[in-house]
This record gives C-alpha cells, structure tokens and sequence, in this order.
C-alpha cells in the first residue's frame, strides 16, 4: 500500500489494534505506578496533605479521587474495559492536575511543567474516543451489541454496494 493511502486512512485495522493495545498497556502501567505511589508510598493522607500545600480545591475529595481514578483506570486501560468513560475521567482527573498544578511557562515535568500531564491526558482521550480497539474486554461483552461497531471497523470495510473505500477523518 502506498504512502499516500496511509496519510489519509491510517494503518490496517490489524496493526491499528496492535498499537492500541501497546498503547493502552503503556498508558495503563504509568497510571497503575501513579496512583500506586499516591496510594502506597506517599498514602492517601498524605497525598491529601499535598494537594492541600498546592492549593488543589477539596482535597479531601480530590486527593482519593486522583489516586484510585489512576490505580483502578490503569488496570481498566489496559484490560480494554469500559474504555471511553476510563480515558474521561482519567483525563478530568489529569486536566485539573494540569490547570491547578502544572501550568506554568516550561514544560518540562523536572522543573513543575506540564509535559507528562498534558501527554497522558491526550493519551487518555484519545483511547477514549477512538475506543480499546479488538484486543480488549470491550469488545469480547459487546460484540455484536448494536452500535458497537467500531468506527475502525466501519471505515475500513468497502461499501456493500459499489466496493468503495471511505477514508477515515
């Protein structure tokens, strides 16, 4: 296949599945270590403690909140279940952490920056709305549900009618 039919399609669905499960593995495993080091290392207390000394608001509720959003979330990204409402919250969670915490005029994460907050909750909402894709548990419980056809799927399969390929967006 050329080049110029990638840059328009993508890769092949097999190798768009390939990489959507390396992704969410990848996305899953810092999320777990994430919310594990607030959970375990730092405790929820203390990371309530902290997020007071930052000015985040509620930290009593934000603090738990951030910590099993990640722990819980990672281990969901990476079994592909219930993706799309996972990939929000992660990204609600990361999004405040980015405008209460991390906006600041470098980005680089050593020096307070954005860099890793920003990178994840992209991560986290594009896994949201493109879906876990074929290797994943949601599509083993709603396979064959009605609208449960990815747009993966959908795009990639010619017209019934005159064999036509559609490009994806």
């Amino acid at each position: 296949m050329e080049i110029a039919v990638y840059a328009t399609t993508g890769f092949p669905t097999i190798a768009r599945d390939i990489i959507t499960v390396l992704a969410r593995i990848a996305l899953g495993v810092i999320f777990i270590a994430h919310g594990w080091q607030k959970f375990n290392e730092w405790t929820v207390s203390g990371t309530t403690q902290s997020f007071a000394q930052m000015g985040v608001p509620l930290p009593d509720i934000a603090a738990p909140f951030a910590t099993f959003v990640e722990l819980i979330g990672g281990a969901l990204l990476i079994l592909g279940a219930l993706t799309p409402l996972v990939g929000i919250l992660l990204a609600a969670n990361l999004i405040g952490a980015l405008v209460i915490v991390h906006l600041v005029p470098v980005p680089f994460v050593d020096q307070g920056g954005w860099e890793l907050v920003a990178a994840l909750a992209a991560g986290a909402l594009l896994l949201a709305a493109m879906g876990p894709g074929r290797f994943s548990v949601d599509r083993f419980l709603f396979k064959g549900k009605k609208g449960a056809k990815s747009q993966a799927q959908k795009v990639d399969a010619p017209k019934a009618s005159g064999g036509e390929f559609t490009p994806a967006n």
